[in-house]
């Protein structure tokens, strides 16, 4: 059952578009067309042929891979503010 102006499958919409925002940032980030490479480019370390083999175009060892990916949290959220009632009265 709907409750005020939102749709019997809102929640549902929300979710499947919070997926979708967070698999099309992901893909931005990755660019397939490039091998992948054999130094970090940030360390400088040599990134293991599992990690390049799993990863195609990785560019970054683990560790600064992870470095990387705690800064991209900073400014990027998962939360999807849609469907966010809070958003909509501001």
């Amino acid at each position: 059952m709907a409750s005020g102006w939102a749709s019997d499958d809102a929640v549902n919409q929300q979710i499947e578009s919070t997926i979708e925002d967070a698999i099309n940032h992901v893909r931005q980030q990755i660019d397939t067309a490039d091998e992948s490479a054999e130094f970090c480019e940030e360390c400088g370390k040599a990134i293991p042929v599992g990690r390049r083999q799993a990863i195609q175009g990785v560019r970054f060892c683990v560790h600064c891979q992870a470095e990387r990916d705690k800064e991209m949290q900073k400014t990027f959220s998962l939360y999807n503010r849609r469907g966010s009632k809070d958003s909509q009265l501001r």
